[in-house]
Parts: C-alpha cells; structure tokens; sequence
C-alpha cells in the first residue's frame, strides 16, 4: 500500500483529498502549519483517525525531511494565500516550499513516484480576450485610475475598444498578482525540476473553489462565505463593481477527484490542468442564488467599491482535464447549500469578515469608485 504525503491535509483542498485517499486504501500522512488565522483551533475534528499528522512548514527543511520518509507519492497543496500587501511571504511559502522539496528528493534520492501541485487560475491574471479588430489577446490589469472612474470593462491594449471574455485554456499565463506570480514560479520550477531529474510533475490550475471546510476566519476563503456570513447574520451580500464580473466555481468534492485522478494516470504528467466549474456565473447571480438559498428575504447590494488587483471575468476551460475522464459534477446551487449547511453546524460563528473589511480598506485594497 502506498504511502501518500499532502501538505496542507488539515485545510480545504487538502482535507477532502486526503478523504479520498484514505477512502481509496492510500495510507497518508499530512504536513500542515496550523496556521492560526485557517485553524485557530488547531488539528480538525473532521480529520480520519487513520492518517497520521505532522505540524510543520514547508519552508523548513527539517519538518521537510520528516514528512517525506518512506513516501512514495506527494500533494503538495500547501500555500499561503491573502489580499493584503506582504509580497515576500508569497514567495516564501509558494515558491521556496516546493523548491526545497524537489531539493530534498533530489538530494537524499528518494522514490518519490509522482508530484502533484496546487497551482492556481490567477496565473492566468486578467484571462483571455477577444477583440472585433485584434483577436485573441491577454490584456494586463485594469489601471487604478479606469477604476477609480467607475468603468469596469477590460480595454483592447492596442485599439481600446471594450473586449469581449473567452474561455481561458491552457496554453498561455499572464499573472500580475504576487500570488499569481508565486504560483507560476512554482509550476516553472516543479515542471523543470521534474524533468531533469525523471520526477513526474502535475499542477493543477484551480478555479474558485468552493464548499464544507472553506475557513471563514480569514479574507481569502472567497465569495461562498462571505455571501455566506452575511446572509446568515441578516445582512445583504455586497458586490464589488457591477456585479457583473464573471467567474466560475468548482465544488471541493470534484476538486479531489481531480486530484487523485492526475496522481494515478501517467498521461497527466508534466501537464497543467485547469480545474473548473461547469459554467461562467456573474458575482450579482452567485449573490441571487446565496440569497435563495439562505434568506430570500435578502437583496443583494452592489456597492460601488472595487476590491484593487481583481480580475473581471476569469471562466476556465475544463476540456484538457475532461480528456482524462474528469468533470465537475456539482451544481453552484448544490456548493452553496452543502456549505451553508456546514457552516450552519460550526460552533462559533461570527461576521468575521466585517474586521477583515476593515483592514482591506486601511491598506487601500477596497476602493470606492468615483462616480458611486
């Protein structure tokens, strides 16, 4: 029986995938931090009594080396994500961790038979763009200043004319956050890492993720709990812009399937696949939908901020992954209502979200814009 290691196996990707696992007859081991601001409480309950845990972090070379002892597969999904302004800790965490793993393989030679990465659709940045005039093209981040105005669509970088959103495939990246950036360093590294030293690689571009086990103690655990909390404490879901921006989610479960999938099929190797949902979804629908989901007595509001760095519509293509067998099975409704229910069950649930809110702000992240 094989002997699977997942870095960040307590958190949310991680936690399902090591379910899976454990499910499948894998014995598994998890390297997670504990980091306090995701586990405040420490290992979770919801971990199987069977794998066994290991507190520690991936920029440690010791806590590195202890981990992999007799393993012969790793998911290494351990990262550190945020929307405030500490740049340098991106890449600590996302770039160097990795770094030094395929480091510590290499050095001590160890039968490591594949590795599988948690990469991200933000190295794609502002997504793919078609114009009437230019075709295809991968505009850069929209100015602060086009913002600040109220005027949310992406422009043609060569003719300005307003660009019209494509599915975005595989084949060319354009991060332009510093998570972005970390996690397409990362791919370069693993990818060419893997080959010079005959170690198969995999990463694994994920969409909005969404489901049970999204922390809601920190900013960045996205749209399903924060529509979430606000809906449950009696408060309207606030869309940032128009509401309009388009995104796609993809349900934690089909995630892990995703995951393991790629792990046992060699035509995955040295592959990039993005992990997407089933369709594209405006902010404004996702919030009509939280909203019947949770209190239908609750309107959406669509403020006029603008969170500083977001993207406006990023909706991947799944097809490159569907060639393995894979799709996404759950529904958007069904993510909403599977994570409302878990949250429901937590013991202490607060709006945690109004301090972060407040942070954002003060390091000019959440934005007004002029005309609003």
């Amino acid at each position: 029986m094989k002997r699977i290691l997942v870095t960040g196996g307590a958190g949310f990707i991680g936690s399902h995938t090591v379910d899976l696992l454990v499910e499948k007859g894998y014995q598994v081991r998890i390297l997670d931090s504990l980091q306090e601001r995701v586990h405040p409480h420490g290992w979770p309950a919801y971990l199987p009594d069977s794998v066994e845990k290991i507190r520690g972090d991936v920029r440690n070379r010791d806590d590195w080396e202890r981990a992999l002892d007799d393993v012969q597969g790793v998911f290494h999904l351990a990262a550190y994500q945020d929307y405030m302004p500490d740049f340098s800790t991106f890449f600590h965490v996302n770039t160097v961790g990795p770094a030094l793993l395929y480091e510590i393989i290499v050095e001590k030679k160890l039968p490591i038979e594949k590795v599988v990465l948690a990469s991200s659709q933000a190295t794609y940045g502002e997504g793919k763009y078609r114009c009437v005039e230019h075709g295809i093209v991968y505009p850069p981040s929209r100015p602060a200043e086009q913002l600040a105005r109220g005027e949310w669509e992406v422009l043609c970088p060569h003719c300005g004319r307003k660009l019209i959103s494509e599915l975005i495939t595989e084949d060319a990246v354009n991060p332009h956050t510093a998570y972005g950036i970390s996690k397409y360093a990362t791919e370069m590294a693993s990818f060419n890492l893997g080959r010079k030293y005959d170690i198969p690689t995999v990463n694994m571009r994920y969409s909005i993720v969404q489901g049970p086990r999204n922390s809601f103690y920190n900013a960045y655990s996205g749209i399903c709990r924060i529509f979430t909390l606000r809906l449950l404490h009696g408060h309207p879901p606030i869309c940032y812009e128009d509401g309009q921006q388009l995104r796609d989610y993809v349900y934690v479960g089909d995630v892990a399937r995703a995951n393991v999938l790629v792990m046992e099929d060699q035509r995955a190797d040295f592959h990039a696949f993005n992990v997407g949902g089933q369709t594209g979804t405006t902010v404004l629908e996702y919030a009509h939908l939280a909203a019947r989901v949770i209190d239908p007595n609750i309107e959406p509001l669509v403020s006029g901020d603008f969170r500083f760095g977001d993207t406006r519509h990023t909706v991947s293509s799944w097809e490159m992954l569907g060639a393995l067998g894979w799709c996404p099975e759950v529904s958007l409704e069904n993510v909403i209502a599977k994570y409302a229910e878990w949250v429901r069950q937590q013991p202490d649930l607060g709006d945690f979200y109004a301090e972060t809110e407040e942070k954002m702000r003060a390091a000019n992240i959440i934005r007004r814009a002029q005309s609003s």
